[in-house]
């Protein structure tokens, strides 16, 4: 049987996060499929079993397009296994935990659609992806009072990829 990801990606470290997730899967010898939702919205879903659903978090939403393609194919993802990844940075942070899984209630109100298994997965501050205004976003609300001052690192990744691989074996049921 196949595993389906889908995925939006702001940043890239969403896109990462789905490479990685496929990579796993290959490597438990399933097949899988992977679409990138703002590329095209359409999806197949024959034969497929498990679906690993990966969104990262902005101004406190998942991506529109993410949101629009779990409620077009709502009906299709109720009726197999899904996991949900929700990449923020809130999620970095013990902090930050409830607001992240507060996005990911909000998400589940608006599609109508509760996965099987939802991951709070810490995102990544990465390098020249920020204007103005979202540095001082970042800097003064999303990191405000944490240990991670963004003025002194240019590039810093959270995620954490044991915790992914071990999530994603025990939602497939297998070993990699």
């Amino acid at each position: 049987m196949t595993v389906f990801v889908a995925f939006a990606t702001v940043e890239g470290q969403t896109g990462k996060i789905a490479r990685f997730v496929s990579d796993e899967v290959r490597s438990m010898g399933r097949d899988v499929s992977v679409l990138d939702v703002d590329e095209t919205a359409s999806a197949d879903f024959s034969g497929v079993e498990h679906v690993v659903l990966a969104a990262s978090v902005h101004e406190r939403r998942h991506p529109r397009s993410f949101e629009a393609f779990i409620a077009a194919s709502k009906e299709e993802l109720q009726a197999r296994r899904t996991m949900l990844l929700s990449v923020s940075l809130s999620a970095a942070f013990p902090e930050g935990i409830a607001e992240a899984e507060d996005y990911v209630v909000e998400m589940n109100m608006r599609t109508e659609l509760s996965p099987d298994v939802t991951l709070l997965v810490p995102g990544a501050v990465q390098e020249g992806a920020y204007d103005y205004y979202a540095q001082q976003v970042l800097k003064q609300v999303v990191l405000r009072n944490r240990e991670f001052d963004p003025a002194k690192v240019t590039e810093h990744e959270f995620t954490d990829w044991e915790a992914i691989r071990s999530e994603l074996q025990a939602f497939l049921g297998g070993n990699v």
